[in-house]
């Protein structure tokens, strides 16, 4: 038998079918192999004692052969989503005392599910961010830095999740993707990552970034596993008037029909930008190939709005976080500082308790919202999207899927983008699918010169997330992504 750490999710879950260890023991192993990897720095929330806990619930199914589809599977989850009981703070000082006493949809329904929850995992703060560096807690530290002094980014926002599983710390993770916070990290830390349809998840109970952009999705170590964890994940939920009525399938069924003939896959010029590196550019050229042997069609494709997606992604992202973050005022609930009259009290909390970037992205928001702006960039910003959205539906019906990389160079060293223009632009690949709405995966491909890992990024038709698996299973068996890195639990 592999050593535990060594099982992917599904095998660790027939493996406790089996007996062959119990949900105790494989919890315990990702306990120690959470602390063998502290520094780090994933977890914002360590809570081994609530994870043994619950392995002893599962456990006693499993002993009863009443095992649930994720029974005793140990996971991690952003600091993002309300787990009752349990602190939950958007890696915000002002939500730095905040435990909710109620769960969000989408860990409710891992719960019913039966895994088990190692902790909470930092982020950037309110999920603002393509680095982690705007945590109040800290960074997260990426595995792949090559020795202690060397502090490589893990991509954000959902750097803890991406580097807790690619560290062997957990057997999988949750993130939120809101322009590119689960596939970016995810091609950074050599790990899988699917952002699903917008409305395939629910968004109740989850710290809003930007609604009508946010998803939550799994990060896992390979293909398979992130069908799993989607089965569990999904699923209509009238609470979130976002959430698609839509029946629940069984994700696996991707391995049902394997075959790629008949299958045509776009592949974008508007994707070769001048920030790519040569090695990207390559890796992408290999993946056209990689799927043409194996019975796709590549066809050359335009998305003509392309270039306008950031700009306009950085319009109403904020737009929305301003309105969103207008809750956190210091009267209900988390950080409060003390002013001399209601209003005074709001902006010494608001300013106090806010990051440089979340404070950044308010303004940007507020401004773009203000009378006389928002014809001139808020609206013109929906227009735009509203073009993106027409090209990719144009595109989609010639092709089936689109190939592009996902992201313009591999993760890179913690303090190094100073300027935001420069840290946004790693967004430049992510961004389009998610002001569409459409789903996407990252899959690690290839190890660059400099030791780091490089993904490739498939697009989706909207709630086609079956053919956009059956598709990333062919890359991740051509590609033969193995490498492990550097910092890593041992077990």
């Amino acid at each position: 038998m592999k050593e535990i750490l060594n099982l992917s999710l599904i095998e660790a879950r027939n493996s406790l079918s089996k007996g062959d260890f119990s949900a105790v023991e494989l919890t315990q192993e990702y306990i120690d192999a959470s602390l063998d990897v502290k520094e780090l720095n994933c977890y914002n929330t360590f809570t081994p004692e609530h994870a043994l806990k619950m392995a002893n619930l599962s456990q006693e199914k499993l002993n009863k052969g009443e095992g649930r589809l994720l029974e005793g599977i140990p996971i991690a989850v952003k600091d993002l989503f309300a787990t009752k009981g349990i602190l939950t703070t958007a890696s915000s000082k002002i939500l730095g005392n905040f435990i909710p006493n109620y769960e969000s949809t989408v860990t409710q329904n891992l719960w019913e599910s039966g895994a088990v929850l190692l902790g909470k995992v930092g982020c950037d703060e309110f999920a603002m961010g393509s680095s982690n560096e705007t945590s109040s807690f800290g960074n997260v530290f990426n595995p792949w830095s090559q020795n202690k002094s060397s502090k490589l980014s893990p991509g954000g926002s959902s750097g803890g999740s991406a580097a807790i599983v690619s560290a062997r710390g957990s057997l999988a993770s949750i993130g939120t993707d809101t322009g590119g916070s689960i596939r970016q990290p995810s091609a950074f830390c050599g790990v899988t990552g699917i952002k699903p349809t917008y409305g395939r998840c629910s968004r109740w109970g989850i710290v809003a970034f930007a609604s009508s952009l946010d998803q939550a999705g799994p990060i896992t170590r390979n293909v398979s596993d992130a069908a799993m964890m989607l089965n569990s994940m999904v699923g209509y939920d009238p609470k979130d008037s976002t959430s698609a009525k839509k029946d629940k399938i069984d994700f696996l069924t991707y391995k049902n029909n394997l075959s790629l003939k008949g299958l045509k896959i776009g592949i974008p010029k508007e994707y070769q930008v001048d920030s790519m590196s040569n090695e990207i550019l390559s890796l992408w050229e290999r993946g056209s190939s990689w799927l043409k042997s194996r019975g796709a069609e590549i066809v050359d494709v335009s998305l003509p709005h392309t270039k306008y997606a950031l700009p306009a992604y950085y319009v109403i992202a904020p737009a929305e976080a301003s309105s969103n973050l207008a809750r956190y005022d210091g009267v209900r609930y988390g950080e409060r500082v003390s002013g001399e009259d209601l209003s005074d009290l709001y902006s010494r909390t608001r300013a106090n308790g806010f990051g440089r970037e979340v404070q950044r992205r308010i303004l940007i928001g507020t401004y773009v919202l203000s009378a006389g702006y928002y014809d001139a960039y808020y609206k013109k910003a929906q227009k735009v999207r509203n073009l993106i959205v027409n090209d990719f539906n144009n595109v989609f019906s010639n092709v089936d899927l689109l190939l592009t990389p996902t992201t313009p160079s591999s993760a890179f060293e913690l303090g190094t983008q100073i300027d935001p223009l420069t840290m946004y632009m790693n967004d430049v690949f992510t961004v389009p699918a998610s002001l569409a709405g459409l789903p996407a995966i990252n899959i690690p491909s290839q190890i660059s010169s400099l030791g780091l890992p490089l993904g490739l990024q498939i697009i989706g038709k909207s709630f086609d997330e079956l053919t956009l698996l059956k598709v990333a299973s062919h890359i991740e068996e051509a590609a033969g992504f193995n490498a492990t890195p550097p910092q890593m639990a041992k077990g």
